[in-house]
């Protein structure tokens, strides 16, 4: 299968003294990833993409359900764990994100969503 690596600018949104990215992360080096609904190496301990706030600030971007994030402004995302991924992601002085993610082409998506039939 083909992965495209993409590159995703979020703007956080300021709501209080919050700053909201609008989505939320799955896996990480201490979590079981055999429970990853979005992995097809069940060994992949990687951090996903697991939930989108619709109209949010990662939806308006263009991340997308599924997308794995391979870096953080730069900062190495695939050997961390959930904690250390969330930590990176949440840093109170950063408005912008920069996310490396790699997706599956949508070729792949839509042959996974028909239950992986050829096309005749």
């Amino acid at each position: 299968s083909s992965f495209a690596p993409q590159r995703i600018e979020i703007q956080k949104l300021r709501q209080g003294n919050n700053l909201i990215l609008g989505f939320s992360i799955g896996g990480g080096i201490d979590q079981d990833p055999g429970q990853n609904p979005f992995s097809e190496d069940k060994t992949d301990k990687g951090i996903y993409v697991t939930r989108i706030t619709p109209g949010g600030p990662a939806d308006v971007a263009g991340l997308m359900m599924g997308d794995k994030i391979m870096q953080v402004n730069g900062w190495d995302m695939t050997m961390v764990t959930h904690d250390k991924a969330r930590k990176r992601l949440t840093k109170k002085n950063e408005d912008v994100v920069r996310l490396l993610v790699t997706r599956k082409s949508l070729e792949e998506a839509v042959k996974q969503s028909m239950g992986g039939f050829p096309r005749p």
